[in-house]
Parts: C-alpha cells; sequence; structure tokens
C-alpha cells in the first residue's frame, strides 16, 4: 500500500467515524454516560496526599526550540542511545529518525502491514533498554485483524517480527502507547475500541495497562499480561524514580484521568469516570480534567513532575507528583502555542520532547506542521 492510499484511507475512515458516531477516543464529541458512571468532581488534582510544591523547574516552558517540521501525524517517540529520536507516523507507517539537533528527518522504514484506519495505524515505538547489544526497536502497529506489538533491528528494518498479537482494534479508543519501565519489562496501553465489556473482561486485552518480557511473555510471579485493567484508552504510560507506573487515559464525556497503576489494578471503567473509586473497589484517579482541557495522549515524568501532552486542551500538563503516588495541581504549559499535542518524552540530555498532531484529522495545520519540539533543560 503507498503512502498517498494510507492517507486517503485515512482521512475516508475519519469522515465516517465523524458522520456515523458520536464517540471519539482522541476528542471528537463524545456520547452521554454509561448508566451509573459517576464523575461528581472538579478537573484539578483528585489526589488524597499531601499536596506537593508547583511543578519542578527543570524543564524551561519559555523557551521551545523547532527541531523538526513537515510530519505527518506524528504519535510514538523513543530515543537512540547517541540523543538521535525515533518517531513514527500513524498514518504513513514511517518510522524517523530526528537528530538530536534538530534537522530533516530520514525514513528508516515504513511498517507495511500497518493499516492505518481511523484512530489506528503505526502508533507507540520503544527502543530496546538493551539496544547497544541487541539492536532493537518495538512499535505498536494496527494490522489487519488486530492490533499487536512487532520489533526490528535498527540496521535490518525489513526484519520485523511479531511480539504480542490479538489486542483488539479500532476506529476509536486505539489505545496504542508503549514503554520500557526501569524494569526492564516492557508495558502496552489498550483501548476498549468503543466496546466498553471489554475493560472488565478478563479473557480480553482491550482496556488494559499490559507488561510483559521483551519477548513478549508474561512476567512469570504474575502468570499474566495484564498488570491493570479497567480502563478506557490509555495513550501515555511514564514511570516515577520508584519504579511506579502512571497511565494517561481518555474519558467519555466529562472527566479524563490519570491513574497510577499496580499488580492487579482496576481503573473502574464503565461503572465510574472521572474521581470516585467506587466503595474502594477500584482506583481513584490522582489528577483529573474536563475533556476541552486535555484529551491526554503520551506522557513522561522529568524530577519528579508527570508532562502530559493534550490533544484537544491544545497545552502541555505539568503535574506535580507527591512521591507517594499521588499529585499536586497541574500547571497548563504551552497552551495554544502549538495546537494539538500528542506525546512528550525525555531525550537523554534532559531536554522534553514533545510532538504536534495538527495533521491528524482533527487539528487547524500551519504550514509547518507538524513539529517536533524541543524544551531545555535548565
Amino acid at each position: 500500500m503507498t503512502p498517498l492510499t494510507r492517507r486517503s484511507r485515512t482521512v475516508a475512515a475519519l469522515a465516517l467515524v465523524a458522520a456515523l458516531t458520536a464517540c471519539g477516543g482522541d476528542d471528537a464529541a463524545r456520547p452521554a454516560a454509561a448508566p451509573g458512571t459517576s464523575a461528581p468532581a472538579p478537573s484539578a488534582s483528585a489526589s488524597a496526599a499531601p499536596s506537593p510544591a508547583a511543578p519542578a523547574d527543570r524543564i524551561d516552558p519559555g523557551a521551545p526550540e523547532v527541531l523538526a517540521t513537515g510530519l505527518e501525524a506524528p504519535w510514538g517517540i523513543d530515543f537512540l542511545p547517541g540523543g538521535d529520536a525515533l518517531v513514527t507516523e500513524r498514518d504513513t507507517a514511517r518510522v524517523l529518525r530526528v537528530p538530536a539537533a534538530g534537522g530533516e528527518p530520514v525514513e528508516v522504514t515504513t511498517l507495511e502491514q500497518a493499516e492505518p484506519d481511523g484512530e489506528g495505524g503505526l502508533l507507540g515505538l520503544a527502543v530496546s533498554p538493551d539496544f547497544t547489544t541487541d539492536d532493537l526497536v518495538y512499535a505498536y502497529v494496527t494490522a489487519n485483524d488486530d492490533n499487536r506489538v512487532v520489533r526490528f533491528p535498527l540496521s535490518a528494518p525489513e526484519q520485523v517480527e511479531p511480539v504480542l498479537t490479538g489486542i483488539p482494534k479500532g476506529q476509536i479508543h486505539n489505545g496504542g502507547r508503549i514503554a520500557f519501565g526501569p524494569d526492564g519489562l516492557l508495558y502496552v496501553g489498550t483501548g476498549d475500541t468503543g466496546d466498553t465489556a471489554l475493560s472488565q473482561d478478563d479473557r480480553s486485552l482491550g482496556g488494559k495497562v499490559l507488561r510483559m518480557t521483551p519477548d513478549g511473555a508474561p512476567v512469570e510471579a504474575a502468570g499474566s499480561l495484564v498488570l491493570s485493567k479497567g480502563h478506557r484508552n490509555v495513550q501515555g504510560l511514564a514511570f516515577d524514580d520508584d519504579g511506579r507506573v502512571y497511565s494517561v487515559e481518555f474519558g467519555q464525556n466529562r472527566f479524563d484521568e490519570v491513574n497510577q497503576v499496580s499488580e492487579g489494578s482496576n481503573g473502574g471503567w464503565p461503572e465510574v469516570e472521572g474521581a470516585g473509586d467506587g466503595g474502594g473497589r477500584y482506583l481513584a484517579p490522582i489528577t483529573t480534567w474536563e475533556t476541552s482541557e486535555a484529551s491526554p495522549s503520551g506522557a513522561a515524568i522529568v524530577d519528579g513532575t508527570l508532562y502530559v501532552a493534550a490533544l484537544r486542551g491544545q497545552r502541555l500538563w505539568a503535574v506535580p507528583l507527591d512521591g507517594q503516588g499521588g499529585a499536586g495541581e497541574p500547571t497548563a504549559l504551552l497552551q495554544g502555542d502549538f495546537g494539538r499535542l500528542r506525546a512528550a518524552a525525555q531525550a537523554p540530555d534532559g531536554s522534553l520532547w514533545v510532538l504536534t498532531s495538527n495533521r491528524d484529522g482533527r487539528g487547524d495545520p500551519t504550514r509547518d506542521d507538524d513539529r517536533v519540539l524541543r524544551l531545555p533543560a535548565r
């Protein structure tokens, strides 16, 4: 399939989604809440822990640098040991290499098994923690029949092999973020694909945070790929210095949220949206936002602050973490400066790189979109 064909199919699919359904995963109009859903909370932090100080100022939001322009709906990002970044494009299925100092991106490969459709395509990307010895890059791909995690050697990108298959796919709520944790395990955020029952279904990989070895096997002690269930559409994963796992996900029609997930936890979807723990049965989000303020996607933690890229909210949220799994009051950065933001990742030099997402069918692109931004470390 040629890139032109991929783009044409995606545009048609987006039009179909807009015309036939009110439910959106990224930030389209969202349906009325399901019966029993509750979210009677403000859009600030929902943590009961003592509020930490304002976000650390190690990242300078006042001096953003444009490193690359002209990308098409970039989605995933991770870094090579030398500082260059690998970036995926959702709708062209290309993997690009962006120089550490900025400049023209170079195409590494096109993953032909990707079938872009709606919110699906070539999504998350993660560089192996053992890259210097194994040369491997991992990607989350919407294929013909499923979502799957694949990997390939950077020196021979045509040698693609599956790591995990059978993740439910859909035009909406398609998940797609992958990241290696400090424990060397691979974490995967998935969506419910619009079928809310999948989130609580232990037989399904949809609506979950998954955890696996680099070869796609469950952690032996856990016996399951599912770390946490009951999630609607996980598009952000981040890890603090103590190894805690934070999932960033889209709510339905009122609240988006950040959860600190753990072994066997349950986010509560579709029974609970936003603040609330269902009487102790579910996770209580550490932070929530009105959907108009966020539609949160990729995330990164830098020196105790969780940075979350917001699509519909068109801003970068800085959420101070309290070191105990909770959070303080979020601060909005870059509000309206660069449009929709898809991902945030810390580079080896300590800076924060951010991807815009204005050519994803829902933005208002400028001549330079989409862009790779760099916020320097102080």
